[in-house]
């Protein structure tokens, strides 16, 4: 029997399961009331279609765009990401509706290539397991014929642009090319704010430590201060003002207020995966008194999500943050920021599934471990799932019995997190350290 576990082959399977997709949703949405293409595809889409077509009440309201005559992508409401992406998808209005999609599975199939040079280049052999290809296409299966990945590009969804970034930042660290990887991480954080939080594990790396080296703790915090991190953090910082810089003189407040500071004040009462969307709820304004109470202000402040999330996942990245842990480290981090934040969708369960091909050979676990583990994760969201139907398409008052589900939906995942910790454990007693 022929070996299937050829890169080629596999790239070919994902290219080809992508296009048909996408031809698929052309299709489907002209045929159909319920849209196979996601809705924010539509954001991006009017968000481009106001760039390009610049009118009275349709400026970009910084110098540079008065001067250059430029659209304002804000323009349409619900459009809260970098202006650069309505920029880079500006053919869905002059070449075909559905560019973004082609470009997103794209950046799939670069993930994808990105994984497999990772495992066989950086990860298999510091684990003694040089020229594995075959571990290194199964790894890079796991995302290319990943269900929710395929599904999530080819509906429309940018999330692959974001995780090729991330991953660039993490190719870039693990090989120890520490300008470009701050550059990287400077790029993924304008994309999308939460990347930011990957510096706090690269502190110990950059300088060359590790905390399992023996010397003081005074001693280890302060190198991890010294020029190395001052440099890495500094060239990260200002590539990414930068960025927010040129984005702010051509398209002025709506960017900042939309893109950045919007995520830090919002109040979304919509029904989500996180716990904390029944306390908007209950508190949003309209629905409680219209002077709230001290009790009310204090559960409407983002602080009640932001403190225990944060403190979670800098903590992680500090405890984790080797050169011989940095993917488990990432990975840790991602999953404790998604768990605990006050919006979740199934999007953002690629921004930590993105790390899982990357870690399983760091993982020891039996395979009816990982089934159990995986059953879980996929139990607790169907649960939820199916209680949000109720209220979404029947119009039920179930918000109290989906905010129980909410919380099982994080029980369920701290369960599962513990397992894969429990079982990176397990292979670190194994596999050998990196000097």
């Amino acid at each position: 029997m022929k070996d299937i576990w050829h890169l080629s082959y596999i790239l070919s399977a994902a290219v080809l399961l992508r296009v048909g997709l996408i031809l698929y949703s052309e299709w489907h949405d002209a045929h159909s009331v319920v849209k196979y293409t996601d809705v924010d595809y539509r954001v991006f889409t009017d968000a481009v279609r106001y760039l390009l077509h610049p009118e009275p009440g349709n400026r970009a309201q910084g110098p540079l765009g008065h001067r250059w005559n430029i659209g304002n992508p804000y323009t349409r409401e619900t459009y809260r990401y970098t202006p650069l992406l309505a920029v880079l998808l500006a053919p869905n209005e002059w070449l075909h509706p559905s560019f973004g999609k082609y470009l997103f599975a794209a950046c799939d199939i670069a993930n994808g290539v990105l994984i497999y040079r990772l495992l066989l280049h950086v990860i298999l052999p510091r684990l003694g397991q040089a020229n594995n290809r075959t571990a290194a296409v199964k790894g890079a299966t796991l995302h290319l014929l990943n269900p929710l990945v395929f599904s999530i590009s080819t509906r429309g969804s940018s999330e692959s642009v974001l995780c090729l970034f991330v991953l660039l930042t993490l190719y870039t660290a693990l090989v120890e090319q520490w300008i470009v990887a701050a550059v990287c991480l400077a790029v993924s954080t304008h994309w999308k704010i939460y990347p930011w939080v990957y510096g706090i594990s690269c502190l110990a790396p950059v300088a060359g430590l590790s905390w399992h080296t023996s010397r003081s703790t005074l001693s280890h915090l302060w190198s991890l201060v010294m020029y190395k991190n001052i440099g890495f953090a500094g060239l990260s910082v200002f590539v990414f003002s930068l960025l927010g810089a040129v984005c702010y003189d051509v398209w002025g407040e709506p960017f900042l207020q939309e893109a950045y500071l919007y995520h830090l004040h919002r109040l979304d009462h919509r029904h989500n995966f996180s716990p904390y969307f029944y306390l908007t709820y209950l508190t949003y304004p309209g629905t409680a008194t219209d002077t709230p109470t001290t009790l009310q202000a204090i559960l409407r402040s983002p602080l009640v999500s932001f403190v225990p999330q944060m403190t979670l996942t800098l903590g992680a990245g500090i405890l984790f943050g080797n050169k011989e842990d940095l993917v488990f480290a990432w990975f840790l981090q991602t999953f404790l920021f998604v768990l605990f934040n006050k919006v979740c969708t199934s999007q953002y369960f690629l921004w930590y599934m993105l790390f899982l091909p990357l870690l399983t050979p760091y993982l020891s676990m039996t395979p009816r471990k990982a089934l159990a583990l995986a059953a879980v994760w996929a139990g607790v969201q169907g649960l939820w799932l199916a209680e949000a139907y109720q209220l979404e398409f029947m119009g039920k008052n179930v918000f109290f019995g989906l905010w129980i589900r909410s919380l099982v939906y994080v029980a369920g995942n701290c369960w599962v997190l513990a397992g894969i910790m429990d079982a990176y454990r397990a292979g670190d007693k194994e596999k050998p350290k990196v000097e």
